[in-house]
């Protein structure tokens, strides 16, 4: 006798374009110090990207999401950039956005969605994986294993200005464990 699923059980899985209505509500709900981003710009990354932008799902809901993108060197997106292609000689793995609903904080899911990009990230033979820390999230992700780094580009430092006064480069290998460094 098989036992039914457990309701409260964190599934992931990649983002699918019909997720993308929950993915703007959980990121209207966590975003103060920026503009989210439109529909067209999250579409964008999620379409380039299908094999590095992952969901967490608790009882059938999209309870959070991490928007992922293979980059070359710094070459972040632009925020709420309409469009996004992949460079195919690509080192590193963006971790564009991670956003969970109010009532999934504490839930493991944040830790479980880095944890997945990571691991994707080292298969892909990706080097490094970068993002940008705002809204005071630096800490949460010197936990993750991630170090800040100086921009070293004018158009590294325009792009990161875009996030906010608080805006932090971030980075830390990529190896084939997905565990914090």
């Amino acid at each position: 006798m098989s036992l039914p699923p457990d309701a409260d059980a964190l599934t992931l899985a990649p983002l699918r374009a019909a997720d993308l209505p929950a993915v703007m509500r959980i990121q209207a709900q966590c975003y103060s110090a920026i503009v989210p981003e439109s529909l067209q710009s999250m579409s964008a990354k999620q379409q380039a990207a299908p094999h590095t932008c992952h969901g967490a799902w608790q009882g059938g809901e999209l309870v959070g999401y991490l928007l992922a993108l293979p980059v070359r060197g710094l070459g972040l997106p632009a925020l709420d950039s309409p469009a996004c292609t992949i460079d195919p000689a690509a080192d590193a793995l963006y971790l564009h956005d991670l956003a969970l609903a109010p009532a999934a904080r504490g839930s493991g899911a944040g830790q479980a969605l880095v944890a997945r990009a990571l691991a994707v990230g080292a298969q892909l033979g990706l080097r490094r994986a970068l993002l940008v820390a705002i809204q005071g999230s630096a800490p949460y992700w010197a936990r993750q294993g991630f170090d800040g780094i100086d921009p070293t580009t004018e158009a590294v430092r325009a792009k990161l200005a875009s996030y906010g006064a608080d805006a932090r480069l971030m980075q830390r290998p990529l190896t084939g464990s997905a565990s914090p460094g």
